[in-house]
């Protein structure tokens, strides 16, 4: 039953009612073609065969003709991860920053006063090194932007830099912080560091004279720094509750936003979006905030009903991953901007303080106070970006040390 095919021979004129009309060799020219292409050589409305007719093709550049789409894979959300790795006797505290994945795929992971590299390709694992008793343990750690250098923040408030090649010490920045440091950040060769008293600090390593500024606005600890993907912007979160975003070229806050009603930790930059932040709250606030810092504006605010712990935004799509405490301890993937939550996933046991991406966008890393790391492939694969598959190995920084099984 073709109904295209059946109007137009409802509404082609007879052949004797032509015959009266004067119809020109050009108008004559184009029912002929007109009649081939839709006919298709056939002359009745209704015609059955083994097979249905070929379709017909649109007319050459016809601006209305219609492409097929092709129908996109369902996406399954995985409620288990790849790889889980013990980490007995794990800090749990929402003020450190424990875990980062570098651009070389190389997982930095903090564990007492050590600090662990796993590369999760191989599964192989190295020791960068262990701190005195005396300087330890580690509060956070952090790559810089061409993985030349891993900072250090320490609990008796100094940092550290090392070189990841070679396991030696590169600079050791003390005398600054009066408490651990439990946030680092990058910005090309600047490192931002905050600490236990409230303090931020911007760091030049390349020179001796490292102390570019300092900030003293938070009441509380610093709970979480990230500068903006364009380097112009600085969010740092405390345990006074308040968000304040700085300007690079500026000495004092450009926003100071009081809108939550417990810890800010969890901070990301949208991807997609300029001047676009999400920010988590704490145990009673429960909300993700999203901001517009340039105008210094809550877009929205959405209600998780538990604390939000950390936060990562998909590179490939507009999509956001939270990680949770009390009561489900969850991971939670949310599309933006509907927030319309896509997967909820229940694996750990406690709350799930440390999250981090690996560097093709596609891998998770989570880490949480029931001491375990999960390996997780949560963020659907873009055509526009390749990501390689993570492979599970026995072998790990979990069984290689007596401190990680």
């Amino acid at each position: 039953m073709n109904m295209t095919l059946a109007q137009g021979l409802l509404t082609i004129p007879r052949k004797d009612e032509r015959k009266s009309e004067i119809v020109s060799p050009s108008k004559e020219a184009y029912r002929k073609l007109l009649a081939d292409t839709m006919l298709q050589g056939r002359s009745r409305i209704l015609s059955f065969s083994n097979q249905p007719p070929a379709p017909i093709q649109s007319f050459p550049n016809d601006p209305y003709s219609t492409q097929v789409q092709p129908i996109r894979k369902l996406r399954r959300i995985p409620q288990k991860p790849e790889d889980t790795r013990a980490l007995p006797y794990m800090i749990g505290d929402n003020r450190l920053n424990l875990l980062d994945w570098g651009s070389n795929n190389v997982l930095a992971i903090a564990h007492g006063n050590t600090v662990y590299l796993r590369n999760p390709t191989n599964g192989s694992v190295s020791e960068l090194v262990t701190v005195p008793v005396y300087s330890g343990p580690v509060t956070s750690v952090s790559w810089d932007p061409d993985c030349r250098r891993i900072a250090i923040g320490l609990s008796n408030s100094h940092v550290l830099l090392y070189d990841p090649t070679t396991n030696n010490k590169i600079s050791c920045f003390h005398g600054i912080h009066d408490g651990f440091v439990g946030s680092l950040a990058w910005n090309n060769y600047i490192l931002t560091s905050g600490d236990g008293d409230g303090t931020v600090i911007n760091h030049d390593v390349r020179v001796r004279s490292h102390i570019v500024s300092a900030y003293y606005d938070h009441l509380d600890a610093v709970c979480g720094l990230k500068w903006s993907p364009s380097g112009n912007y600085l969010a740092s979160g405390g345990n006074d509750n308040f968000l304040y975003i700085y300007d690079a070229s500026r000495s004092t806050p450009l926003h100071r936003f009081n809108n939550h009603t417990d810890t800010v930790r969890a901070l990301g930059w949208c991807p997609f979006q300029n001047d676009l932040l999400a920010s988590g709250g704490g145990e009673t606030d429960h909300c993700i905030k999203f901001w517009d810092v340039s105008a210094g504006t809550c877009l929205n605010s959405v209600n998780t009903g538990s604390e939000v712990c950390s936060l990562l935004w998909n590179n490939n799509e507009k999509e956001l991953l939270t990680s949770h405490g009390l009561p489900k301890n969850q991971l939670a993937l949310w599309k933006y901007p509907s927030m319309v939550q896509m997967a909820e996933i229940t694996d750990h046991t406690a709350p799930v303080l440390y999250m981090t991406q690996s560097p093709d966008g596609c891998t998770v890393a989570s880490a949480s106070e029931d001491e375990t790391l999960k390996l997780w492939n949560i963020f659907e694969k873009s055509s526009k970006s390749r990501c390689t598959p993570r492979t599970s190995h026995a072998v790990g920084p979990c069984n290689m040390y007596s401190h990680i099984r």
